[in-house]
């Protein structure tokens, strides 16, 4: 994810809940769709029949009506699909469908579906706001490029939760609690999210696992005309796409999954290892920090993280004003969800830079709370977009729990602050929120294999934050048909981020099915 939008730049990845409910990147099937693999030790995602279901010909069959946008060169539909895909026939769910046709010249080669991640991203502010303007001309020229906001997500029947003051309450949440109030303090305000969620939104709620949203996806396929899905997932999007390709193998195009995601693992496995990306991209800024002539943090590297702790720990007891018209300041908890945004993009670091000597240096927190209200999507009106809801509602239907109560993150504790001694102790904390969802998981870890899908492009950032290297390189394994692409870089994702070698390399495949050779590494 990117900490700032720009005409030429969108946030893509995986979303931090918030850092009072932060980094549960999950990842998981529907248990109905997987069945045992004794030699991986997991579920393996199971193709579903290739026949469509006589229950859901009326939702295949179905034709998009399309209409201005509002925007020059978009339309939009409403595509409809079933809330359960289990009982068809009692209610539907409708989803907010974009498009901008191909462009020319050239012959159009089909549709281009395109997510940014999160979960919890709205694909459709994507597609208007970068995919459809800003992706290589050679693309949008050979392709309609569209875009579906996943169930609950944004203009497809939001998940609602809480509404602005008590979101505000929520982010300021201390996750580092030092005693046995503070601890009670953050289950309940875990507990009054969740309650939210489940009052707002009780039968959508049990239906916007992964795996369903995937089956929308190839309803869409269908209703475009398209013989085969064509996809570029970022981040979350990869766990999207993956889960497509495993449920309709015969159905994959060109698919490019960046910034990958590894459905193999448990909850409390994934946010241990991005705890440690977000060390390793912290340690990237942290570098560069002391390079410049005004690092607020220290002249060594090594000082960095230290300093950076203690001026937490100083929040944690007293926050700093920010000149917020409502009121806020800046806690311990904003501070970080501040500075860990600005690790998904290395342009944003002379920003965080600035930010962090305002606070240090002049006790003005005004520049973190601008980077921790991007991340969270909050309006100058004190208002929050679905994006934290949505992330929740997901990821805590997808996998089980990491974490079933204080107790066990305690005894985490350790492993957490080794693999961040800035971020772990928080992290940790943040990785209990779906201890107290309303809605009982339906998902498992599990391999995705997809055989006998076409080639697949997975693509990894080495020194990713979000979606650290090594789960590129497991989903890269587990996928039958993978083609494993590597930039050797700082940031979230590689796409479009100012690598030629990975640029061209995606246009060739996309635009005219150039293999992509296995194990290449770009710069």
């Amino acid at each position: 994810m990117h900490t700032r939008r720009s005409p030429h730049r969108f946030r893509t990845g995986v979303t931090l809940v918030s850092f009072a409910a932060l980094l549960v990147s999950a990842c998981s099937s529907g248990s109905s769709t997987s069945t045992a693999s004794p030699a991986a030790g997991r579920a393996v995602l199971a193709a579903l029949p290739q026949a469509t279901p006589s229950a859901l010909a009326p939702y295949y069959g179905q034709k998009l009506s399309w209409r201005d946008c509002g925007i020059p060169g978009f339309q939009c539909a409403t595509m409809r699909a079933p809330l359960d895909y289990a009982h068809p026939g009692t209610g539907d769910v409708r989803l907010a469908v974009a498009r901008k046709k191909a462009t020319g010249p050239g012959k159009r080669i089909g549709s281009l579906l395109v997510n940014p991640g999160g979960p919890g991203g709205s694909a459709v502010g994507y597609l208007q706001q970068y995919a459809g303007i800003g992706y290589p001309a050679q693309v949008r020229a050979r392709y309609d490029m569209v875009a579906v906001d996943p169930r609950g997500v944004a203009r497809s029947e939001p998940v609602e939760c809480l509404d602005g003051r008590e979101m505000d309450a929520y982010t300021q949440t201390d996750v580092t609690p030092d005693d046995q109030r503070e601890t009670d303090e953050l289950v309940d305000a875990y507990k009054e999210f969740a309650e939210g969620c489940g009052a707002q939104s009780p039968k959508l709620l049990r239906h916007v696992s992964t795996v369903e949203a995937a089956r929308d996806m190839d309803i869409l396929r269908a209703a475009l005309g398209d013989r085969k899905l064509t996809y570029v997932g970022a981040s979350y999007g990869t766990f999207l796409g993956a889960t497509y390709a495993g449920l309709f193998p015969k159905q994959v195009g060109r698919l490019v999954l960046d910034g990958a995601m590894d459905p193999s693992l448990p909850s409390r496995r994934m946010n241990l290892d991005q705890t440690a990306g977000f060390e390793t991209a912290f340690r990237s800024f942290a570098k560069d920090c002391v390079r410049q002539p005004d690092c607020p943090l220290g002249t060594k590297t090594a000082q960095v993280g230290k300093n950076l702790k203690a001026f937490f720990d100083r929040l944690d007891a007293r926050p700093l004003p920010t000149g917020d018209a409502d009121g806020r300041r800046l806690t311990e908890s904003l501070a970080t969800t501040g500075v860990i945004a600005a690790m998904y993009d290395e342009s944003a670091w002379e920003q965080l830079r600035e930010a962090l000597t305002s606070a240090i240096r002049e006790n003005d927190g005004a520049g973190l709370l601008v980077l921790s209200d991007s991340y969270y999507e909050r309006d100058a009106e004190g208002g929050y977009a679905n994006l934290m809801f949505a992330n929740s509602a997901v990821n805590c239907l997808d996998l089980p729990a990491a974490f079933n109560g204080p107790d066990e993150v305690r005894k985490a504790l350790p492993d957490f602050e080794k693999a961040s001694p800035v971020f772990g102790e928080g992290l940790a904390w943040a990785s209990l929120n779906c201890a107290y969802w309303p809605v009982a998981p339906t998902g498992e870890p599990h391999r995705i294999e997809a055989k006998g899908a076409a080639p697949i492009v997975v693509v990894g950032t080495t020194r990713d934050p979000a979606t650290p290297y090594r789960w590129a390189q497991s989903l890269a394994r587990q996928l039958s048909s993978a083609r494993l692409l590597t930039y050797r870089g700082d940031g979230h994702t590689a796409y479009g981020r100012g690598s030629s070698c990975i640029d061209s390399t995606i246009n060739a495949y996309l635009v005219r099915g150039t293999p992509v050779r296995d194990g290449k590494r770009c710069s």
